[in-house]
């Protein structure tokens, strides 16, 4: 009966870990179910600036794809995962590369949305906090921090503008799009 217990235990083990990936040390499910869809990792990476860790990001999608502007511009269920692994890594620092993501994204969003969005990102950040952008067509862009949700955005054109921080053709690391679109 130990034995049986033990390889039960095995069989689990094995089966949870064959059931993610990690990315720079940070563990992501292979599988995420955004709005009506299963969504498959499609890639991720390590965000570095001035030769410092700061987070590890993983895009999620319908179907796998290496094309940034299919990410951009298509209007299906897809997310961005974030886990920040570094101290480095505050509330005013993360929303000073999020305004000068928006102002080098292929797409633009409105003032009105930004302003909502950084809105969302009230309190401090610390190395370990997860944060999620997940996007359904029927709802817009939902935006999640260590499992609360803070609020959404409706609409199309500002999940264009936030997805473009990272896959447009200014993007926040070059090494991180790469990743993302399965490339790295």
């Amino acid at each position: 009966m130990k034995n049986l217990t033990l390889l039960l235990f095995l069989f689990i083990g094995l089966a949870s870990f064959a059931q993610t990936k990690t990315i720079n040390g940070v563990k992501f499910p292979l599988t995420e179910k955004i709005g009506k869809n299963e969504l498959v990792l499609n890639g991720g990476g390590l965000r570095e600036k001035y030769w410092m860790d700061l987070y590890v990001a993983a895009l999620y999608l319908e179907a796998k794809t290496t094309d940034a502007s299919k990410v951009i511009y298509g209007t299906e269920e897809m997310a961005i995962h974030i886990k920040i692994i570094s101290s480095s890594v505050t509330r005013e620092r993360f929303l000073e590369s999020v305004n000068e993501g928006f102002a080098n994204a292929t797409s633009k969003a409105s003032a009105d949305d930004k302003k909502k969005f950084i809105g969302f990102f009230s309190d401090e950040f610390k190395n370990g906090d997860i944060i999620h952008f997940d996007y359904t067509p029927e709802k817009g862009l939902k935006v999640t921090k260590n499992g609360v949700v803070k609020g959404t955005i409706a609409g199309y054109d500002f999940k264009k503008a936030l997805f473009s921080i990272w896959l447009g053709s200014k993007p926040a690391d070059e090494n991180l799009k790469k990743g993302m679109l399965g490339k790295g």
